[in-house]
């Protein structure tokens, strides 16, 4: 009699290409609470394991079609099942076999005919310890998010023409990885969306007439040139971060069509490709004239980047402005005008900048202890055609 406090105890995968011994072990596991799938194959094993990865997987070694070695190796180069925790189950015994075991990415190795308890031991071990993995990762992945977060919304209160400018390069950004199907996408994304932050620093009017390549002193372009160092350096000491900070810092830097070396620089070569094509549409140019001048320079910039945007099309504000109550603002309405304190002394949130729950929130607060001008003039985000160049604020 399975305790109720046993059910459910681990969601298990069992690969063997013998009935007798498939039959044995699930039987042995579900009499202990365990969820058990059994395949007699390793393609069968992986396609399950692809549409609902388990938490630990039983694996033989010698079986038709695949061995148990190259089913691992393929879960280790899959990013969605790589972290999968693999038992090696197997008659062989040599220490060679078990070498090869924990190099094709196993955690343990459990040589046939095992004793069950044994076996229950270390099924339950290699549990916990995921379990206890995957808490951490979850954490880290929480904690990560809200450090970006927080700047990210830094930014839209602080610099609003700014975070416009980060939010087009992450489209473009987003749509070279979708198109190119680059793994690990949500690095490059991150990195568009913080790719300028380095230009906090920098006033306003300095940023705009740099990043409009218009007429600048020499020690305004030094200010501006240093923003990608300056915006590495405040990411340099987060977690996981490192790749997108050197994204940042090499942004103007990169090696156009040479060969890729490694996420950062891939990143890097999007990042130029990104802010080049947002520097002129931000001076007015259509995106397809955009496009087609940065493919003339193919020594700098890498030309499979500039094919996957031949697609693409250019968010935009809409040129209608509408205007609403506080009680009425919403996620990524932007600002089409200074929002003002009822007597007019302070600004609340600059115009151009793109509402976000912390800066409706702001708005909010403002009309409780001060009062607030409104109604508000807003613009709201829409598609527009790739022949089109985007409304500035």
């Amino acid at each position: 009699m399975i305790e109720p406090q046993q059910l459910n105890r681990g969601n298990i995968m069992a690969v063997d290409d013998n009935p007798a011994n498939l039959k044995l072990l699930e039987g042995m596991l579900r009499q202990q609470g365990y969820q058990v799938r059994s395949f007699p194959r390793g393609r069968l094993a992986l396609a399950s394991a692809a549409e609902n990865p388990p938490e630990l997987i039983l694996l033989d070694i010698n079986m038709p079609e695949m061995t148990g070695y190259e089913v691992c190796e393929r879960l280790k180069a899959n990013e969605k099942l790589s972290r999968i925790p693999v038992i090696f189950l197997s008659a062989l015994g040599e220490a060679a076999d078990k070498m090869k075991a924990f190099q094709s990415g196993g955690v343990d190795y459990i040589t046939k005919p095992f004793q069950f308890d044994e076996v229950q031991a270390r099924v339950e071990t290699h549990i916990k310890l995921q379990r206890a993995q995957q808490a951490e990762h979850d954490l880290l992945e929480k904690t990560l998010s809200g450090a970006v977060r927080a700047l990210t919304e830094l930014v839209h209160l602080t610099a609003p023409t700014l975070a416009l400018r980060s939010e087009a390069i992450r489209s473009i950004v987003a749509h070279i990885t979708q198109r190119m199907a680059i793994a690990e996408s949500w690095q490059f994304e991150l990195a568009a969306t913080l790719s300028l932050i380095g230009c906090i620093t920098l006033p306003d009017e300095i940023f705009e007439k740099a990043y409009g390549c218009q007429d600048l002193s020499e020690e305004e372009d030094r200010m501006f040139r240093a923003h990608p160092g300056n915006g590495a350096h405040l990411l340099s000491n987060i977690p996981r971060l490192e790749a997108v900070a050197e994204m940042i810092r090499g942004q103007q830097m990169s090696k156009g069509n040479g060969s890729a070396r490694g996420a950062a620089e891939l990143g890097a070569r999007m990042l130029e490709i990104a802010v080049e094509l947002d520097r002129r549409m931000f001076r007015g140019m259509p995106f397809i004239a955009a496009l087609q001048q940065l493919s003339t320079m193919p020594d700098r910039f890498d030309r499979p980047m500039l094919e996957a945007l031949g697609d693409y099309e250019t968010p935009k504000v809409a040129s209608e402005i509408e205007q609403a109550w506080v009680h009425e603002l919403r996620v990524s309405m932007i600002m089409a005008e200074d929002v003002l304190t009822k007597d007019g002394k302070m600004t609340i949130v600059r115009k151009g900048a793109t509402l976000t729950e912390t800066l409706i929130e702001r708005i909010s607060n403002f009309r409780k202890l001060r009062g607030v001008q409104e109604p508000i003039r807003v613009r709201l985000l829409q598609k527009a055609n790739a022949d089109e160049s985007p409304l500035l604020v």
